[in-house]
């Protein structure tokens, strides 16, 4: 049994890095007010890491909307894999030619284009799409907040990153 309601858990394990960052903030900064010396110097550094983490964790929250939507998603070696029960696919992220975002899918899915293969839809809410994150900033030329803010805009299929060398048209479909 526990003290904490599931969604008030869930909703501090979506800001948890936003929350260990104000820790360790508080904590640096309380070393500097505190006694000074070497301890107030380290106190400086774990002040710039904890704000480092609260910038990224917000980046990170805001990206995540939790699980247990349709299918799983496994990143492994710079490949991406969708096992759902409809479909699914794999796609390496050097092959990756455009990410695309559709709200009109029911749950809304990424949509992983690449030249010569299917399209791959990946829906926001399936179990291990957070760690898309991390293969989203890794993509030349990708700016989170970016993506983000046109993700929480967009009203139908958009194109949020294309690989600069490669041209992909967009398909009509909602697909998922």
């Amino acid at each position: 049994m526990s003290l904490i309601r599931p969604e008030a858990r869930a909703a501090l394990w979506r800001w948890r890095e936003v929350l260990a960052g104000g820790a360790a903030l508080a904590l640096g900064t309380s070393w500097v007010a505190g006694p000074g010396g070497l301890l107030g110097w380290v106190g400086w550094i774990v002040v710039l890491a904890g704000a480092a983490l609260v910038l990224a964790g917000v980046q990170r929250a805001r990206f995540r909307f939790g699980g247990g939507g349709p299918g799983l998603v496994q990143v492994d070696e710079g490949r991406v894999v969708y096992f759902g029960p409809l479909g699914g696919g794999s796609v390496d992220v050097a092959d990756l030619a455009a990410l695309d975002y559709d709200p009109r899918s029911h749950p809304p899915v990424w949509v992983l284009c690449q030249r010569g293969r299917p399209e791959i839809f990946v829906p926001i809410t399936a179990d291990g799409a957070e760690a898309l994150f991390d293969v989203f900033s890794a993509l030349p030329g990708l700016q989170i907040e970016t993506l983000i803010r046109d993700r929480d805009r967009a009203g139908s299929r958009v194109r949020l990153w294309q690989r600069p060398d490669r041209q992909v048209a967009v398909r009509g479909g909602a697909g998922g």
